[in-house]
């Protein structure tokens, strides 16, 4: 098991190449959320992710042993792009094995960054067996994502920072995949601070952490937003730090990590992709653990796709209620569409979109269907439209 000596030492190696972000308090989260609710921003990594502490702290021990080839890697996301970024800046040959499917923005990305990337495989698996056997034959090191003493050494300096800035913090709430950051910054959060509570977060629909925790039988699936936490199988080395040094671990559900994903661009503005968001959404949907004292949540990256990042925006205003879609059945006559918007521009609702039905309509011919999606302020101003639509003598339904 890594000490807290091992991440002292990362920490001092790794100084130079990476910021020491800044870990702060959200006054308005914290209102919120019913907790003092402190954010260490690791998104502001050069690369936007944590992964750069381990990925720096390996390589440069891979240099300092003398000649080194070059390092191989596998991944599809910010493990990618750390490696890539730290091994050109050493002067280190990089290959990273990525699925054939992988976006291609995240492969530009790593080219750009510096490293050859190689598409093989159709999962992350068939991938990661391709790595290690090009490791082999080019005698190239492999550098694991997560299953490493100095990976995990490397990620356990945000706790350190976390402490030396904010020492009196309760609890600290971590995104659990493989577990390289939780399994590091646990080791240095209970060895500074043994009082801490340190509480891992999953999705729900990749639960293997906990599962194997509890004896259950891993079930891992599915489609997630927290993408980069979807890990079937956590580290062999990661796993015992954990069981050892972890005092819980919450599961969270898509909903939950998608209003965290908007509390942070709409209160703290700044980006979080969905693993990122992970601890904040444990204190949005588990408060009541949380409630009253200090937390200290790790946004632990902001790569996120920026279709992925408006579709969520959108719908955190639908489930808020500020954008609406009404159906309204209308004569199909000549000036019915304009009798209508006017009517929703004079209650001062925003017409977004508009369909209008008229070929696949069920009524009859001689009446149309009309669907609008409007921004109002409120439920009560959306009230406010039906009605008025009503009185005018239209038939309205709110879908």
């Amino acid at each position: 098991m890594i000490s807290l000596e091992h991440i002292i030492a990362a920490k001092e190696r790794i100084t130079s190449g990476i910021c020491h972000t800044p870990c702060e308090i959200s006054i308005t989260l914290s209102q919120i959320l019913g907790a003092d609710v402190y954010i260490k921003y690791e998104n502001m990594q050069f690369t936007a992710s944590f992964k750069e502490r381990g990925a720096l702290n390996k390589l440069l021990l891979l240099q300092s042993k003398g000649k080194l080839n070059g390092v191989v890697a596998m991944s599809a996301g910010n493990h990618a792009k750390a490696v890539a970024y730290h091994a050109s800046a050493l002067g280190i040959k990089s290959i990273i094995v990525m699925p054939r499917h992988t976006p291609n923005v995240k492969v530009e990305d790593t080219i750009r960054l510096g490293a050859e990337v190689m598409l093989k495989g159709d999962t992350l698996e068939e991938s990661a067996n391709y790595a290690h056997q090009l490791a082999k034959e080019s005698s190239f090191v492999f550098v694991h994502p997560y299953d490493d003493e100095d990976i995990m050494a490397g990620q356990g300096t945000v706790a350190i920072e976390m402490l030396e800035d904010i020492p009196d913090l309760d609890i600290i709430v971590v995104p659990v995949g493989g577990g390289g950051l939780i399994a590091g910054m646990s080791v240095a959060a209970k060895t500074i601070k043994p009082s801490i509570t340190v509480i891992g977060i999953e999705s729900d629909t990749y639960p293997s952490v906990k599962c194997l925790l509890e004896g259950q039988t891993v079930v891992a699936q599915g489609s997630t937003l927290a993408e980069g936490i979807a890990v079937k199988h956590p580290g062999e080395k990661t796993l015992p730090v954990i069981k050892a040094k972890v005092d819980e671990m919450l599961l969270v559900t898509e909903l939950a990590i998608e209003k965290a994903v908007s509390y942070y661009i709409n209160i703290e503005k700044c980006v979080a992709e969905g693993a990122g968001a992970a601890s904040l959404a444990a204190i949005i949907e588990h408060s009541n653990k949380f409630s009253g004292k200090k937390v200290g949540i790790v946004l632990s990256g902001a790569n996120i796709d920026a279709r992925i990042l408006s579709y969520i925006l959108m719908r955190d205003l639908v489930h808020e209620g500020r954008i609406i879609r009404l159906q309204v059945k209308l004569d199909d006559s000549p000036g019915s569409l304009s009798k209508v918007t006017s009517l929703v521009a004079e209650c001062d609702g925003n017409i977004i979109d508009v369909d209008h039905k008229r070929f696949f309509a069920a009524g009859p011919v001689k009446e149309t269907t009309l669907e609008m999606i409007v921004e109002i302020r409120n439920k009560a101003h959306a009230n406010e439209i039906v009605t008025c639509l009503c009185q005018a003598g239209y038939s309205v339904t709110q879908i």
